[in-house]
């Protein structure tokens, strides 16, 4: 069952075109996660969403309710939407429970049940319920926020960066704890989001943004493994993307010949290596390499290389136990199959942002 549905969507300022054509499913007790970099949309599709904003063409309907077509728009306070802002937007001068009983009916505020269900359902201590926001760090704030958003019930939540002025340990902390209690309460959401760690965690499905178009939509590992173009590659997580002439499903490259799992390619081509498919060795086959840099992380490490005969950098993902050291030579070897992608002069290759492919 969808729940939202975006199709053909534009929008303008002025004389340039921020959206074109978007089209998007976002499927019910889900989680839908819009990603791409500063600029690009995807926190204009919020605003048209939610009602802060008209499109100039297209449709977008709420389960069986049309709330934009044809020039009309349903104003957002008739959406039953729930929006969580980038920093909360909480009420200063009222309390934890005031603002959590903002959208709530006279007779839940009375009761005080949906209050307590609430916070049990973002994580919160109950205690906090009389402070005021000031007195939270910046991850209960947030907390705070999306049980707001969630009081009325809504039919969609959406979340506008909602994390991006959190430090990383309290970040990770508090969209584990509010992926949880979106899925607890069985909420549609769409979120908004640059991180691409954040999307990857906690969507179920990922829409990647580039220049106001949707350019795939998928499940996160298939987004991850299988981007649709070297455009989506590089944006996506780490790649090394190497110069290739593929034939008969094999392709020639700096890192040797590798099986190509993208059958329909041919000729000169850039293939996708992740760094987690490298592993190196003192010995045995493959090109050498010369270690410039190791940055650890503990649970892995990331190691530069240098590439032999012809300079190449690239990057390598281990485990944190038996690194190399900077300075040795090393063996490459790639574990699986890649992908490959035309090069712009290409037969049969498309521009950037030409069609959105969905990968099934």
């Amino acid at each position: 069952m969808t729940a939202l549905t975006v199709q053909g969507v534009t929008k303008s300022f002025g004389t340039t075109r921020v959206l074109h054509g978007v089209d998007l499913d976002a499927p019910a007790r889900g989680l839908t996660a819009i990603l791409g970099p500063s600029g690009c949309g995807k926190t204009t599709l919020l605003r048209l969403i939610a009602g802060f904003a008209d499109p100039d063409t297209g449709t977008i309907t709420l389960g069986e309710q049309t709330v934009f077509a044809g020039g009309r728009s349903v104003p957002p306070q008739r959406r039953r939407i729930g929006y969580v802002p980038q920093e909360g937007a909480l009420f200063p001068h009222q309390s934890v429970a005031a603002n959590i009983a903002f959208g709530l009916s006279r007779r839940e505020r009375r009761s005080g049940h949906r209050l307590r269900e609430l916070l049990d359902l973002v994580g919160l201590d109950r205690e906090i319920a009389g402070r005021n926001p000031h007195e939270l760090s910046g991850g209960q704030q947030q907390r705070v926020a999306l049980a707001r958003a969630l009081a009325p019930e809504p039919d969609l939540v959406l979340l506008d960066e909602p994390f991006s002025a959190l430090d990383a340990r309290r970040r990770d902390d508090t969209r584990r704890a509010v992926a949880a209690a979106l899925r607890a309460a069985g909420a549609t959401a769409v979120l908004v989001t640059h991180d691409q760690a954040e999307a990857l965690s906690m969507a179920d499905q990922v829409a990647i943004m580039r220049d106001g178009r949707l350019v795939q939509i998928d499940r996160p590992a298939t987004v991850y493994r299988q981007p649709r173009d070297a455009g989506i590659a590089r944006f996506l997580g780490e790649a090394v993307l190497l110069p290739a002439d593929v034939i008969d499903g094999k392709a020639r490259c700096a890192l040797g010949t590798l099986v190509v799992r993208t059958p329909s390619v041919t000729g000169p081509a850039e293939v996708l290596v992740r760094p987690e498919q490298l592993r190196l060795r003192h010995d045995g086959d493959g090109p050498t390499a010369t270690v410039r840099e190791i940055s650890y992380y503990g649970h892995d490490a990331a190691v530069r290389l240098t590439l032999h005969p012809d300079g190449l950098p690239i990057t390598a993902r281990l485990s944190g136990t038996e690194l190399p050291e900077p300075g040795s030579e090393v063996r490459v070897t790639v574990t699986s199959d890649v992908l490959a992608y035309p090069t712009p002069d290409t037969r049969g290759s498309r521009p950037p942002g030409e069609a959105l492919v969905r990968h099934q």
